[in-house]
């Protein structure tokens, strides 16, 4: 009898996990669109409903993204000044390269691709501020650089001011 090298089919605790700018979206686009994905069943992480009080969000919010089938990243105005949003964005890309079964679907909310490729706009205010910020640690802006130019690649969903 000839054994196969068949994986094992991946268990995920979420279906999704929402990366966003708090003070840009959570109110608004993203709580809509949390609702919605919870109403057709889909089992979405999203860091208010499922942190613990007392537990750090750092390893949560990591753990949370390697647990998940797909990442929606809703990129937004201010989503840049966010050390932690480019964490989790590095991490996201990372992850999702990793094991191919896995997707990241951009919505650009407010803000063109080419401004997360480029990091123009305030994109390029929040790096001039991270680079004075981090000059003893180059690697990391470097990495969030790259995530950025990455996610601005993958098509996404641009929703603009005009659309709403």
């Amino acid at each position: 009898m000839a054994s196969s090298a068949s994986s094992t089919p991946t268990i995920w605790t979420h279906d999704a996990f929402l990366s966003f700018r708090g003070e840009d979206t959570r109110t608004s686009f993203t709580d809509h669109l949390y609702l919605a994905l919870i109403q057709k069943g889909i089992r979405t992480f999203r860091d208010e409903e499922n942190l613990k009080r007392g537990k750090s969000i750092g390893p949560v919010l990591l753990k949370a993204i390697e647990e998940s089938r797909f990442a929606v990243v809703i990129l937004s105005e201010d989503y840049a000044s966010s050390g932690w949003c480019l964490d989790e964005l590095a991490h996201i890309i990372v992850e999702c390269k990793k094991e191919k079964e896995r997707e990241i679907f951009p919505v650009f909310y407010h803000i063109k691709p080419s401004e997360v490729r480029n990091q123009t706009g305030n994109f390029s205010q929040a790096f001039a501020k991270h680079e004075e910020n981090f000059k003893g640690n180059m690697e990391k802006v470097d990495k969030w650089r790259k995530a950025l130019g990455e996610i601005a690649d993958i098509r996404g969903w641009v929703l603009d001011k005009d659309s709403q």
